[in-house]
């Protein structure tokens, strides 16, 4: 039977598949609506679950917020093209507020959740809809969640590859924000030097002893310049010692006591990091097209 526009056009509107393969399916079931998303329920279950094992290392973060919670998520794709688009970019926003409306323990207790309130529709059957329609594999990797009473500030870089959350004991949202950008920018490891690991430290010292021996100094001097060398690593690595980024002729630590506060802690996500990202060489796949066929 002749299948019709209009047709085509409301199966794509319930269930966000591509056109040809909403045609495609309602051809096989005679115009039978439900018996076509029934089918293509099947199909594209299955396409889910062939790209599921592609690896998703671009995307976005995004940053929500509901109450006194702050919540960043990571939500990944395999291509860039994908990342940049509304679909993609308006579906990591719903898991963001998804996340700090509910504070889930973690990505499968996420996944479970209805995306909305109120809606039966859950965050991961939210995913597989948007796999589908996007024909990637799309992953929700990672989140953290603020739940407190004190000053959060938040930045997200205009390409939304990086995201912070900063939490304050005093001080504005305005400084907690400026100190999230700083920290996008400078990338500190820890607050304060306090928390770095005594194995980190003693790996430093230990570089900077080896460094220091070559010179041919005296050993009380090496000590002298190993101490100082780690003071100085250290506060590059710290968020209370390095410059601030709007103001390089202070330092964060005494930017913060200024204004008679203190950073509790931060968290900085960047897409991708330490995931292997898949390299693509197009010329070398067209050639093995040309050969293969």
């Amino acid at each position: 039977m002749a299948i019709s526009a209009s047709q085509v056009k409301e199966l794509r509107e319930t269930t966000g598949l591509g056109m040809m393969e909403c045609k495609k399916a309602l051809e096989e079931t005679d115009g039978n609506m439900e018996a076509a998303i029934e089918l293509l329920r099947k199909t594209a279950g299955t396409k889910v679950e062939k790209k599921a094992g592609r690896t998703a290392a671009e995307g976005v973060v995004s940053i929500a917020r509901s109450g006194n919670v702050s919540a960043l998520v990571e939500v990944n794709s395999e291509t860039d093209f994908v990342a940049k688009g509304d679909a993609f970019q308006g579906f990591a926003a719903e898991i963001a507020a998804c996340t700090a409306a509910n504070s889930p323990a973690d990505v499968d207790a996420l996944m479970a959740l209805p995306l909305k309130s109120g809606d039966a529709t859950t965050v991961a059957a939210a995913r597989e809809a948007i796999v589908q329609k996007l024909g990637e594999n799309i992953s929700i990797r990672r989140f953290v969640v603020y739940d407190s009473g004190n000053t959060v500030g938040s930045y997200v870089h205009t390409t939304q590859k990086i995201g912070v959350l900063v939490e304050l004991d005093g001080g504005t949202e305005e400084l907690a924000r400026d100190l999230a950008m700083h920290v996008a920018a400078s990338r500190p490891a820890y607050v304060s030097a306090d928390e770095v690991p005594a194995e980190v430290v003693a790996k430093e010292r230990e570089i900077f002893t080896a460094q220091a021996q070559e010179s041919g100094k005296p050993a009380e001097i090496i000590e002298k310049m190993v101490e100082g060398r780690v003071r100085k690593q250290l506060a590059e690595m710290c968020l209370l010692g390095q410059p601030f980024v709007k103001d390089p002729d202070t330092t964060v630590e005494k930017l913060l006591k200024s204004s008679n506060a203190k950073v509790l802690r931060f968290v900085r996500y960047e897409v991708g990091e330490g995931m292997e990202k898949r390299q693509e060489d197009f010329a070398a796949e067209v050639m093995a097209q040309v050969k293969g066929g």
